[in-house]
């Protein structure tokens, strides 16, 4: 024991060394259980969207807004508490009993169905030639209660339920809701183009609702005249539809705007009504580093009941407004439910 004290005593020095170098190691590096969400970048689209014989739009910048999301680390968290732009988030709010595998393909299944409705909706609009095909329905997550938690992963895609082949998620939800309330069912599915066939009961998720608890989102192609290919890169998520179905418009139009760096951010659907989206907020502080001059944003009516769902108790519109005032008071936030109402916003005079 003397031994060690003495070594100890005669290499402290070394030693106290050492600590620090443990220590900075551990702040910088050592994994938490948390993610820090911080704002991206805002991006120009229209380098992403091809439509053959169509040349680009290049008066204005239609751009989406990204949210950064990396793993927390000491550092970062200590960052997060300083910095009113970036957030703490545990990793089961954003990810919740999903791999990381499975994360990365339910915003792969996002983003090509945002993709989809977004050109859908961009050729609708400027009258030009597109037809939807329905395949069947995407598992975009499976809820624990499910009698499917453990039988169906997101990515999935359902092609039939006890043998009746279904096209469309409204089908799928009509079908099983007229069955009996603890009916069983036989999904038959591909994973990795491989068939495969589960079993399962419809349970009460929750009080006085029966189902079998799975979010889903349709699987759709699409064939239009001319031809469009919209290549994301590395981007996820469904928050772009609103604006690659502006960019879309805009150049079968071959339309230019009175403003020359557009952001915003919502999903959108085939009908072209607008959704809400995470992150607003970083999404803001994006835009307006990035020199936009407008930036559209969801909008829902603030009712009780909306509120009483929302993150934080506010809408989009609500957390947009308030972070635009304070950290960019030169950009306008200009809601929007709907692809009309964005596209009239552009059309109109702005002196």
């Amino acid at each position: 024991m003397k031994k060690i004290w003495k070594w100890i005593k005669h290499n402290r020095y070394f030693l106290i060394f050492l600590g620090i170098i443990v220590f900075i190691l551990w702040f910088l590096f050592w994994p938490l259980n948390a993610l820090i969400e911080a704002p991206g970048e805002a991006v120009n689209i229209q380098p992403m969207v091809k439509i053959q014989g169509v040349k680009p739009n290049k008066q204005n910048k239609f751009m989406i807004t990204a949210v950064s999301m990396s793993q927390a680390r000491p550092i970062t968290y200590l960052y997060s508490k300083v910095n009113p732009h970036v957030s703490l988030e545990k990793t089961s709010d954003v990810m919740g009993n999903q791999s990381n595998e499975e994360y990365d393909n339910v915003q792969n299944i996002y983003m090509k169905s945002a993709i989809n409705n977004a050109i859908y909706v961009g050729y609708h609009k400027a009258h030009a030639k597109v037809k939807q095909s329905y395949h069947g329905v995407y598992v975009l997550n499976v809820y624990p209660h499910s009698d499917f938690s453990n039988k169906l992963k997101p990515g999935d895609l359902v092609e039939s339920v006890n043998g009746k082949k279904l096209y469309q998620g409204p089908q799928y939800v009509k079908y099983i809701q007229g069955l009996p309330k603890h009916a069983e069912l036989k999904i038959t599915f591909k994973r990795n183009g491989k068939t495969k066939q589960v079993k399962g009961y419809k349970k009460q998720l929750v009080k006085g609702f029966y189902g079998i608890g799975i979010g889903m989102v349709d699987d759709v192609s699409l064939k239009t005249s001319p031809k469009a290919n919209i290549n994301p890169g590395k981007i996820g998520g469904p928050s772009g539809g609103l604006m690659f179905a502006l960019q879309v418009y805009s150049e079968l139009k071959h339309t230019n705007y009175d403003y020359k760096r557009i952001a915003g951010t919502g999903t959108i659907a085939s009908n072209g009504q607008v959704g809400e989206i995470g992150g607003v907020d970083k999404k803001i502080i994006a835009a307006n580093k990035s020199g936009a001059q407008i930036f559209f944003c969801p909008y829902v009516k603030p009712t009780k009941t909306i509120l009483r769902m929302e993150d934080g108790h506010q809408t989009n519109y609500q957390v947009a407004q308030a972070t635009a005032k304070k950290y960019a008071p030169k950009m306008k936030v200009v809601p929007v439910t709907s692809f009309d109402d964005a596209l009239k916003y552009l059309n109109q005079k702005h002196s």
